[in-house]
């Protein structure tokens, strides 16, 4: 009897150091994410805001780490009211339960990865003319109150919970929010100098480095096996390893189908093949497929991903034509095909329905957008929040870093 009791034991002790370690290496996955995002947004910029837009990844990756164990994790998960509204706040990330299945820094770990995620996608969007500083007093406010608090309604077991509301991994919790914090401050931030002529012309803008772009996309379609597959929370017996390799199929599968999506959109419109539409494609479908990776089935994944693929192709030209600047296409990968992933969780998930997922988008857009608003817009009456138009004209590598990112480049045409 006492072997068995110890065989139990040791058991429970391995399967619990499993899923430690799988929650931590998804962890470092969606970490990983942080360097997709930077030099995806590197090379979609111009050269000359290079630096700038590599130094607003780096600090929001560490802003959100701090604020995240000071502040936000302890609204968003410690001591709250099952079903409430009002979070509480506890001290820093809690004490681990007794009957826990994880340690609890892991989880801490895995959730700060996602806070910082939903902090990247607002820098590409008001990228080339957004001041540093301004930028990254919003991240401190986003990562520490805003995103805590629709997590806490959402994963944290408030009141969007309670109401049937379905986000597995974050399409809406994550990437809608980060995208609708993004729009708020565009609408007030304006476009680039020169992107919008009369009479409704847009003059296309390209990024610098296509290359850097194309594998900063690929950094993030392989992070987000972490992102997915982590959510899933265990591994350690065959029910959940088995659901694993079904989001991490369905996830590929999804990217690949945007991708494509994408191509063939392009094609049909333009005749050629954008590889930043393409690019795009792939993380919409991404996105898309976030807000339920485990129950679709392989083909209806894909199908998801080719609907999201598509979508962003006219979501982002849909944009430009209202002249709402995105220089990297993020409020349409991250917000359109959020909200679309979001809304198409009933076709395979019976325990969503359309009224739980649209009240749970509604919210989360309601909340972000005021409060993201309200903050963008103290910081521009105070602070302000665009560059000159010289500096911007200079680029922000030297208003803000006094460091170009390709000073040989540089020289050679100051020497021209």
């Amino acid at each position: 009897m006492e072997e068995l009791k110890a065989l139990g034991t040791t058991v429970t002790e391995l399967r619990f150091a499993l899923d430690t370690f799988y929650f931590l290496i998804s962890g470092a996955l969606v970490m990983w994410m942080a360097a997709g995002f930077a030099m995806l947004e590197a090379g979609l910029v111009r050269s000359k805001n290079t630096t700038e837009i590599l130094t607003k990844n780096v600090c929001l990756y560490s802003i959100a780490c701090i604020m995240y164990l000071i502040v936000g994790y302890n609204i968003m998960y410690v001591d709250n009211t099952e079903g409430g509204w009002l979070p509480s706040l506890g001290a820093l990330i809690g004490s681990q339960a007794g009957d826990a299945d994880h340690a609890l820094e892991s989880d801490f770990f895995f959730q700060v990865v996602f806070v910082a995620t939903a902090m990247s996608i607002v820098s590409g969007a008001v990228a080339e003319r957004m001041k540093l500083w301004s930028f990254l007093l919003f991240s401190v406010v986003m990562t520490a109150v805003i995103y805590p608090i629709e997590g806490y309604w959402t994963w944290g077991g408030g009141f969007l919970s309670e109401a049937g509301f379905v986000d597995f991994a974050g399409s809406g919790i994550v990437h809608m929010a980060g995208a609708t914090a993004a729009i708020s401050g565009v609408l007030l931030l304006g476009a680039r100098k020169g992107k919008y002529g009369p009479n409704g012309q847009v003059n296309p803008i390209p990024g610098s480095n296509l290359p850097m772009a194309t594998l900063g996309m690929f950094v993030l379609w392989m992070g987000w096996f972490g992102f997915n597959g982590g959510s899933q929370l265990l591994v350690s017996d065959m029910e959940n390893a088995s659901a694993v390799a079904k989001i991490f199929v369905n996830t590929n599968s999804a990217a690949a189908s945007g991708a494509i999506a994408a191509l063939i959109v392009c094609k049909m419109v333009w005749g050629k093949a954008d590889l930043t539409m393409i690019l795009n494609g792939a993380l919409a479908g991404l996105v898309a497929i976030t807000a339920d990776p485990l129950s679709p089935s392989l083909l209806l994944a894909g199908a998801i991903g080719l609907f999201a693929g598509g979508i962003v192709v006219f979501s982002i030209v849909m944009f430009d034509r209202i002249k709402i600047d995105d220089p990297v296409g993020a409020i349409s990968v991250h917000g359109v095909a959020g909200l679309f992933g979001l809304l198409l969780v009933p076709l395979s998930n019976a325990d969503a329905t359309i009224t739980g997922q649209l009240l749970g988008a509604a919210v989360i857009f309601a909340w972000v957008f005021s409060s993201s608003f309200v903050v963008w817009y103290v910081l521009k009456v105070t602070m302000g929040i665009r560059v000159t138009e010289e500096e911007e004209y200079n680029g922000m590598d030297a208003s803000d870093c006094g460091i170009d990112a390709y000073p040989e480049f540089v020289s050679l045409k100051s020497a021209n």
